[in-house]
């Protein structure tokens, strides 16, 4: 970073600590929304959700602030603990909450988020602004920096879920896994039992993702077995594409006639192009045409058929990676902060707009009113 761009950045933080700190009428000033939070309340939103029977879900809001992602992880931890040991020792969930007595420190963390001598949003964005500003460091954040900033919290997060995941199905904890000590989720073992031949989980994406082929997974292996739709390993995305094909494979002849591509994947890869979506609303017979033209791009060998091979083109719109959930959010975060329509976003639009950043409920005190940004969820 130039030092220009520090001493912008110091000079700005020490100008808003003046104006929010000795300002003798607070009220009037143009952040006391921001550091009154008397009239305004964040709740913390949890990452999973537990339910104790069956696996945690993730979910593709994307913490934009490091230190409240730390915050939500350590609450979700300490549910997953509780969640595992009613199922492990079959005692009731809230006996062992009420038991804890650090569980109060995870219960009022909206109280720390709320004390504007302990955290004040201002104060973080002008933290976090040169933190994101980084190619270049030109005094504003474009797409590119938020989408990366975006991505960087978000493989925390899921490198996180990993390891604790991990740490249930590693029986002799020496930092693998093998296939005999994994333990599928309990409803692809309910999948047998009633007939629905499921690839997921089982012993061939097991050796899809062990991608040195000596039995185990490592963490990253595992990691790329959680989350194939991020591994850069091809024999997995093989896999995805083989399960691809044999899950709308309703003739079982190994391969996809355009009838079964249509109904389905050509949808999913419209989807994930934004300027597809304006057009959602067309009927079946006008999209058949630019289908069936989709199709022979995709079909190589001219046989009428998709191979798995032949979609692993397409493999990352079928499953949209981290990377496309994190620009998805840079986008509408720049729609909505970006005030002068540049396309950037300035530390003054930021701050301007707070709860974009900081998705959250806000509590009226003169009321039960509640205003709900869940623009993620």
């Amino acid at each position: 970073m130039s030092k220009l761009s520090i001493i912008i950045y110091i000079t700005l933080a020490l100008l808003l600590f003046i104006i929010i700190s000795y300002s003798p009428n607070k009220s009037s000033q143009p952040y006391s929304h921001i550091n009154h939070h008397r009239h305004r309340r964040l709740k913390l939103r949890s990452n999973s959700s537990f339910n104790f029977t069956t696996p945690i879900p993730s979910d593709h809001h994307i913490q934009f602030d490091p230190l409240i992602a730390e915050i939500e992880r350590k609450r979700d931890d300490k549910l997953w603990e509780k969640s595992h040991l009613f199922n492990d020792h079959h005692h009731e969930p809230e006996d062992e909450l009420d038991s804890d007595s650090g569980w109060e420190d995870f219960l009022n963390a909206e109280d720390y988020l709320n004390d504007e001598h302990k955290f004040n949003i201002t104060h973080r964005l002008v933290l976090l602004f040169p933190r994101i500003d980084v190619d270049p460091a030109d005094g504003y954040v474009t797409e590119n920096e938020l989408t990366e900033w975006n991505l960087q919290q978000s493989q925390k997060e899921v490198i996180h879920r990993s390891l604790r995941e991990m740490e249930l199905h590693d029986k002799n904890h020496d930092g693998l896994v093998s296939f005999a000590e994994y333990q599928p989720p309990s409803w692809v073992r309910d999948s047998d039992s009633f007939g629905y031949d499921m690839g997921w989980w089982k012993d061939e994406h097991f050796n899809a993702s062990d991608s040195d082929g000596d039995g185990y997974l490592n963490i990253t292996e595992f990691n790329d077995f959680q989350h194939p739709a991020d591994t850069k390993n091809p024999g997995l995305l093989q896999w995805l594409c083989k399960e691809e094909v044999r899950e709308r494979d309703t003739d079982n002849d190994g391969r996809l006639n355009f009838k079964e591509f249509f109904h389905g994947l050509f949808d999913m890869v419209r989807n994930y192009d934004e300027d597809a979506r304006n057009s959602s609303r067309e009927s079946t017979d006008s999209l058949e045409s630019p289908a069936r033209s989709f199709f022979a791009q995709l079909d190589k060998d001219g046989d009428g058929y998709l191979s798995d091979v032949e979609l692993l083109p397409i493999i990352g719109k079928l499953h949209p990676s981290e990377r496309y959930y994190a620009k998805q959010q840079a986008n509408y975060i720049i729609s909505q902060a970006d005030t002068d329509k540049d396309g950037r976003l300035s530390l003054t639009e930021m701050i301007d707009s707070p709860y974009v950043f900081y998705s959250a409920i806000f509590n009226e005190d003169e009321g039960e009113d509640y205003e709900f940004h869940e623009e993620f969820r």
